[in-house]
């Protein structure tokens, strides 16, 4: 497979502020990745640069080409959902459609169409009539009719009701989503998107701090409830984080192979979650 991004030794500061510290990674096509980290992380920062929205140092290639001097170009090639959907409040449904189609040449009006049909959303319906659940379904229809390889989603469901989130991610995995296309996703509803993810990126700090497959995490990461006779030994592998459930300790390994950890508790795999937790509990300390 080839990569659609590609990023080394990315910098960026906003006056005495470092939003991105040497961040490096890489984004393989026909792969749902997960930029997750906290408040102040780089997220926002990173999916800027990707998209040529704000200049940086380093290296950084989407889609073969430069954001900072080909964005026109790439522009042709990918897709934005921001965590808020802005829609002028007098912009009716059927103009919105006549409005991408007469500005992107790779829109698919009967797509559009076709989604929206299968909502509350009609031709003649403006933003101002719409709760936000229904603007963001506009928006994911104009997006999703357009033929991009590459989705750039920041936090796409902020403040809908977890029936419109579901909706959302299903319609995105059967309309949208298939081997030729790429989605980078950030989000702090992790727990929604953890089914749907084949890759994980986590930053702190401006920096990738884990870039993994889902495949890898299952592989490299185990946790483990101990019984309380083996605590001491537990501990000599050196856990990555330990937590407290139903008064037994709760320990995170990484690397450590499965055959070694058997005996001393049941074992599984951490969610996205807890492995975000133990990863990044120095910036929440």
């Amino acid at each position: 497979m080839s990569a659609v991004i590609t990023a080394g030794g990315l910098r960026k500061q906003y006056g005495k502020q470092t939003a991105l510290d040497g961040a490096s990674f890489s984004v393989e096509a026909g792969r749902i990745v997960g930029l997750i980290g906290p408040n102040g992380s780089g997220k926002t920062t990173t999916l800027k640069a990707i998209l040529g929205l704000t200049q940086f140092q380093g290296e950084l290639s989407v889609l073969g080409m430069d954001p900072r001097t080909q964005r026109e170009a790439l522009m042709n090639e990918v897709c934005f959902i921001a965590d808020v959907a802005i829609l002028p409040r007098w912009l009716k449904v059927k103009d919105a459609i006549a409005f991408v189609e007469g500005v992107h040449p790779r829109f698919n009006r009967a797509k559009a169409e076709q989604y929206i049909a299968n909502t509350k959303l009609t031709p003649d319906m403006k933003v101002k009539a719409m709760s936000k659940g229904m603007v963001v379904q506009l928006h994911l229809a104009l997006v999703m009719a357009i033929d991009a390889k590459l989705l750039v989603l920041d936090e796409p469901t902020l403040g809908l009701d977890i029936l419109y989130r579901k909706q959302f991610y299903q319609n995105l995995l059967e309309d949208y989503f298939d081997e030729n296309k790429t989605i980078l996703i950030t989000t702090h509803q992790i727990e929604e998107v953890e089914h749907i993810l084949t890759d994980l990126l986590f930053i702190e700090n401006g920096r990738i701090a884990l870039a993994a497959s889902m495949d890898e995490v299952g592989e490299r990461f185990t946790e483990v409830m101990v019984e309380p006779q083996f605590v001491a030994a537990a501990n000599a592998l050196q856990p990555v984080s330990q937590r407290t459930v139903f008064g037994k300790p709760v320990m995170l390994f990484d690397g450590v192979q499965r055959g070694q950890l058997a005996n001393f508790g049941e074992l599984r795999t951490p969610s996205v979650a807890d492995l975000f937790v133990a990863t990044m509990k120095g910036s929440y300390a």
